[in-house]
């Protein structure tokens, strides 16, 4: 007997998944155990364009009506946003449905409701394809490493940023221009604010972290900053330091283990770090743990077949799932460790400074430095005229600190301008 699969969305992604059903059709069959067959699809409307052929009788706008019928086994959710995703999820479920799901942002704002429901109803929830595309990441994090201790997960999970990052620091494009090509090239939205904001990295990195530390964290727990104040000049700076600059997601365990801090945020790594060779729109996540080591992920992070690569996957799991009467790992919110605000976060930085160019200039700013007990590893001074650019960096400080010295730069009558300020990360990485 078939497994049944209804599907929620038949744009980008939606469209790849029905191909792939079914052009693997007979092999998908041979590794579940029993063949799929898609139940229906639901549409915003029906006469409209398909990117995949896909019979006309299986389209329907009435989404609750599908997700609700008993012939159904699984419910594939590829329409993404909060609602009305949320409620159809739930409705599968309290149907008794399985549930695949490429939705990062309802996970990260609402997934314990989501989970709760999977729970309640004895139903799989899966959702691969919710981070980094096709990179399998989430099972070797819930399933691989859950015998073991995860202390970092440092990845780049946007492939849109990386992108005009890579092309500022590979051709001195500005940010702007960057921005436009990825646009010009389908990487980036017509409007772009969820990636060069940092929305969407700040929705994974809260799934990221939650399944890492076994804790419940949603998007409002990360700290979040965008890549648009980012400039040609900080990118060749960051080049002469040898330094790449990168949108990061990174979540840190503390050193006593009981809390741990979620981050998006630009920053400088070295060239030598395993992220800063990736280029384009790639995703990689850099994962350290206390056995395994240091463990890394590398693959397309987006587009409509390297998603549904992931979909897929989950389905076959699902469908063994369903077929051997078991589920799949449920959500793990044991250890229930708190979120440390971004103040206490210790790093290193690099702080670029307009200054007066006239002597003791340099024992003034390193003195407002020592004040907020924040050490500098090296200066660099060029002039040019009456004034004087200082680039510094730091050894690592607390963030708070590090705040609190750049609002004293800015009140000094030495300091023209605080041009840049930016982290760096990966120093203890080979």
């Amino acid at each position: 007997m078939a497994l049944k699969v209804a599907l929620l969305g038949c744009g980008v992604v939606g469209s790849q998944v029905i191909r792939l059903i079914h052009e693997q059709a007979d092999d998908l069959a041979a590794r579940i155990g029993a063949p799929l067959e898609i139940a229906g699809v639901a549409v915003r409307r029906l006469g409209r364009r398909r990117d995949t052929d896909v019979d006309p009788a299986l389209l329907t706008t009435d989404a609750e009506a599908l997700v609700t019928r008993d012939d159904v086994d699984i419910v594939v959710e590829v329409i993404g946003g909060i609602e009305p995703a949320r409620s159809l999820i739930l409705a599968a479920m309290n149907s008794g449905k399985s549930v695949v799901t490429a939705n990062k942002a309802l996970l990260a704002e609402d997934g314990a409701t989501i989970h709760a429901a999977a729970r309640a109803n004895n139903a799989d929830l899966y959702f691969e394809a919710a981070v980094a595309g096709a990179i399998p990441l989430i099972r070797p994090l819930r399933e691989s490493l859950a015998g073991d201790h995860v202390h970092q997960v440092l990845g780049i999970v946007n492939g849109t940023t990386n992108y005009i990052l890579d092309k500022m620091d590979s051709s001195g494009a500005s940010f702007s221009d960057a921005l436009e090509e990825a646009q010009a090239l389908g990487y980036a939205e017509a409007d772009p604010t969820a990636d060069v904001e940092g929305f969407d990295a700040a929705a994974k990195a809260a799934i990221l972290a939650g399944i890492a530390f076994h804790s419940r964290v949603t998007a409002a727990d990360v700290h979040r900053e965008g890549i648009t104040e980012i400039t040609a000049t900080d990118v060749a700076s960051a080049k002469a330091m040898g330094y790449v600059i990168k949108l990061l997601a990174i979540c840190s365990r503390s050193e006593d283990g009981r809390s741990f801090g979620v981050r998006v945020h630009p920053a400088m790594i070295p060239r030598t770090h395993p992220l800063a060779g990736v280029r384009e729109a790639y995703n990689a996540v850099f994962v350290e743990a206390r056995s395994a080591g240091q463990l890394m992920f590398y693959g397309a992070g987006a587009g409509g077949a390297p998603t549904a690569s992931a979909v897929l996957g989950d389905i076959v799991a699902v469908g063994r799932n369903l077929l051997a009467g078991t589920r799949g790992p449920e959500e793990s919110t044991y250890a229930d460790l708190s979120v440390h605000p971004m103040g206490e976060t210790v790093t290193r930085y690099h702080v670029s400074l307009d200054v007066a160019d006239k002597p003791g200039v340099l024992a003034r700013v390193a003195d407002m430095f020592a004040k907020q007990d924040v050490s500098i590893q090296t200066v660099r001074q060029e002039g040019h005229g009456d004034d004087a650019q200082l680039v510094l960096v730091t050894h690592r400080a607390t963030d708070a600190a590090l705040s609190a010295t750049i609002e004293g730069l800015r009140e000094m009558d030495i300091v023209r301008d605080v041009v840049s300020v930016m982290r760096v990360e990966g120093e203890d990485a080979s």
